[in-house]
């Protein structure tokens, strides 16, 4: 017991994951402390909302005074939990500033403004640890920043936000159209009242600024990710996919190309048998794919309160019983890599138009496509009267080439609406 070290910690936030990190502390501190040898203690918790304070907590635990954590001097570790860019950057600029450690589950505040936190840390040798901001409970970034360190990376993609997954899911499975699904994920607590960030694919794009900065060394941030969203599928396009032997998913992708940087997040089809596929609800999915070591999937929940509070904890633990501070403090990022142009990337297809059910249509429409050197792999049409649906998957090509095609195609008189299209990985 002599060699237990008391390990004093500081919560900015008693939200979902605040409240979690909490109750993970407090419920299994004996486990901690046997399989560790830290005496893991929440002595303040930062929380503006009486709402959110249990009855069952000690009195002088809750406090709307930031100096009070920051000030103390037991007080070794700073876990922030309240989100957003503002008020959670100034904390804990001025944490590390006080030679406190941080840990973050912020991907937001990483994405954007973390070169100007990770260059703070470093230079006062501090630990800011930042596993919770991406993919919950899988230890994607400890995998890469420790275990993959010589694994020559070139590619990271996957399954990056739970809420997607899950409205995909009820859609394939055919439990409601978008809109119904989206509604009944609020209600579970699966989605926000305003769920715009993961279903406009910008919580994806965060997590995936931080982790192209890490599998690259190169800093990507937030603006440096191309991203599309979910909100314009139907019903009808996962089902056509389905018919076709593909599943319909939101995907992150990051590359290494020729030594420049891709970063995007954007719906795509998979074939019913891609590994990712099968990555259902909630669930979140990375592959990695280097030079040295072929490709590895990590899987499991990726978000929700304890599975997001267990990285927290590991976070904890790791700074209390690292010595050094080391290679860790940082991102890693000590190259300068510039980005691939978006509209040279290569990729498959889908395609879906509402057109004139007469005789030269697919004329015109193929004569476009062979104009901007875009082949047609597959083709479906289905008539509706006076007018048809045509639904094409394409062969791979480059995506200035597709859309110049698109937009052609788009002012065709024969075209009724505006084609959908969707990338098919």
């Amino acid at each position: 017991m002599s060699q237990n070290r008391v390990v004093r910690v500081g919560l900015l936030g008693f939200g979902t994951i605040g409240s979690s990190v909490y109750r993970l502390v407090t419920n299994e501190h004996d486990q901690i402390l046997e399989g560790t040898g830290v005496d893991l203690q929440v002595k303040k918790v930062l929380e503006i909302d009486e709402s959110k304070k249990p009855a069952d907590a000690p009195e002088d635990l809750f406090t709307t005074d930031f100096g009070e954590i920051v000030e103390d001097p037991e007080i070794e570790i700073v876990v922030e939990l309240i989100g957003g860019t503002g008020a959670a950057f100034t904390f804990l600029d001025t944490a590390l500033r006080k030679g406190k450690n941080v840990v973050t589950a912020n991907k937001q505040l990483l994405a954007t403004k973390g070169e100007a936190l990770f260059t703070l840390a470093r230079d006062l040798g501090r630990h800011l640890r930042f596993e919770a901001s991406v993919g919950g409970a899988i230890p994607i970034i400890k995998v890469m920043r420790e275990s993959m360190i010589a694994a020559e990376l070139h590619t990271v993609y996957g399954i990056v936000n739970g809420t997607t997954n899950y409205i995909l899911t009820r859609m394939y499975n055919c439990e409601g159209d978008y809109a119904d699904v989206l509604t009944q994920a609020q209600k579970l607590g699966y989605a926000e009242a305003d769920p715009t960030a993961d279903v406009g694919g910008g919580d994806a794009a965060a997590k995936m600024a931080i982790l192209g900065s890490i599998a690259f060394h190169s800093r990507v941030t937030l603006s440096d990710v191309t991203m599309e969203g979910i909100q314009s599928i139907t019903l009808d396009d996962v089902r056509y996919a389905k018919s076709l032997g593909f599943v319909v998913k939101l995907i992150g992708a990051a590359r290494l190309i020729e030594g420049s940087v891709s970063v995007r997040v954007f719906p795509a089809l998979l074939p019913v048998d891609h590994p990712l596929s099968s990555i259902s609800g909630a669930h979140n999915a990375v592959f990695l794919q280097g030079d040295a070591i072929g490709e590895i999937m990590l899987m499991g929940p990726g978000a929700g309160g304890m599975p997001t509070a267990t990285a927290v904890v590991s976070d904890i633990v790791s700074i209390a019983n690292t010595k050094d501070v080391g290679f860790l403090q940082s991102c890693s990022c000590y190259r300068k890599l510039p980005f691939y142009p978006a509209d040279e990337m290569e990729s498959a297809f889908f395609i879906k138009m509402n057109v004139e059910d007469v005789s030269g249509v697919l004329a015109q429409i193929a004569a476009v496509f062979g104009a901007h050197k875009v082949s047609i792999e597959s083709m479906i049409q289905k008539g509706r009267g006076a007018e048809a649906e045509l639904v094409l998957i394409t062969h791979p090509t480059k995506e200035r080439d597709f859309f110049a095609a698109i937009g052609e195609a788009n002012r065709l008189s024969c075209c009724k609406s505006k084609p959908m299209t969707l990338r098919v990985l």
